[in-house]
């Protein structure tokens, strides 16, 4: 026989929980999608991807190189309820051991004691306002985030923003933490004005629109976007608003049937990406409108797609879109009808905006944040 190799040759093998990827579309599910798909190929490290698939059904992302591992023995939902309840079964158990574990959705599972495990925390704001979070996910984050974040070698973020605010809030050194961009998807360029077309007129698009994108959960301040609309004296287009329907949102749909301009407010609850690519190149403008972001997807798809973009500075926004957008760090309505009047009217600041956009959303890929993520496992390892 010959003679074992010695462990110095032996590749590093790191395991990722891609359930997020399987049981989900949007958010995390595709983060954790584009992230594997844009691993690149490494001589030293192998990649595990591990998902609970009991019936059969799941459709995991595409991943070159790397091992999938399905359990599939028991319901996940049995397993993730005994993880929460009784902190049992060890994750490693069901996965296979690793050098380092990567838990990509803010909670690392019970884990045997001398695992090493990074942690994707992609911004604290069930914590920075527990107003606007769904009651159930605030209970159970608000509970686990503190253990996580003190069992984790480190903590992946998706901005300097949120990595400031994790540092102050959870009391975790800044070494520990990585703030990693996201990227996007190469299907968001400029659509020809045929396929524009086409979607507006699927879609009974007739007239010039603004464009939100984004769940209809509170705190996308969709009602400030409403009373904008209403008070647009220079613009008698549309708003559309796409995004799927999450929490919290009666309240949100009220102030929109109750508007005076409800017939001139257009929502799209399941649009495939395709058709959103149309409808980003065919807005006037992106509107945006958080309190909050830890990241922020629509500005830079507005961007990649040539629109320009009117946003709040809230969270992470102000870094995301830099000087290549308009941002507002309050919420006066005089201001954002200003600026409004200006990003609609001004073909100047429109081409000025449209160019740093481009530019700007080009530096966003998932190529890039797949690497930073590679580098992140290899500092913990070492």
């Amino acid at each position: 026989l010959s003679a074992p190799l010695p462990l110095s040759s032996c590749p590093m093998r790191v395991c990722m929980d891609i359930q997020p990827a399987v049981s989900q579309r949007a958010g995390i599910g595709r983060y954790v999608a584009e992230l594997v798909a844009n691993l690149p190929p490494q001589e030293d490290i192998d990649f595990d991807l591990f998902y609970l698939d009991f019936k059969g059904k799941a459709v995991p992302p595409k991943a070159q190189g790397c091992n999938l591992k399905r359990f599939s023995l028991f319901p996940g939902r049995f397993i993730q309820q005994a993880w929460k309840r009784i902190g049992w079964p060890r994750f490693d158990s069901l996965s296979g051991p690793a050098d380092l574990f990567h838990f990509t959705n803010f909670i690392i599972p019970p884990l045997s004691p001398a695992s090493k495990a990074v942690v994707s925390i992609h911004d604290i704001s069930f914590l920075l306002h527990p107003e606007f979070a769904e009651t159930k996910n605030l209970d159970y984050l608000s509970d686990r985030i503190h253990d996580t974040a003190k069992r984790a070698e480190a903590i992946i973020t998706i901005s300097k923003q949120s990595a400031d605010d994790i540092h102050e809030k959870l009391n975790i050194p800044r070494e520990r933490i990585f703030p990693i961009y996201l990227g996007v998807a190469d299907e968001f360029k400029a659509s020809s004005e045929d396929k524009m077309q086409a979607t507006r007129k699927s879609l009974s698009l007739g007239k010039p629109y603004i464009l939100m994108v984004g769940t209809f959960e509170p705190r996308k301040n969709i009602p400030f976007a409403v009373k904008l609309l209403e008070e647009m004296s220079f613009f008698d287009g549309d708003l559309v608003i796409v995004g799927q329907k999450g929490w919290k949102n009666d309240s949100i749909f009220d102030v929109i049937n109750a508007s005076s301009c409800s017939d001139r407010i257009k929502t799209f609850t399941a649009l495939p990406d395709s058709q959103l690519v149309d409808l980003y190149s065919a807005a006037e403008c992106l509107l945006m409108t958080s309190h909050y972001e830890g990241f922020g997807f629509p500005p830079v798809e507005a961007m990649a797609c040539a629109t320009p973009v009117l946003s709040s500075s809230g969270g992470s926004l102000k870094e995301v879109c830099g000087d290549a957008a308009l941002v507002l760090d309050n919420y006066d309505m005089s201001d954002w009808l200003e600026k409004a009047q200006s990003i609609l009217t001004d073909t100047e600041l429109r081409a000025d905006l449209v160019k740093k956009g481009l530019a700007r959303a080009a530096e966003f890929t998932w190529k890039q944040t797949a690497i930073d993520h590679v580098d992140a496992y290899r500092k913990v390892l070492s």
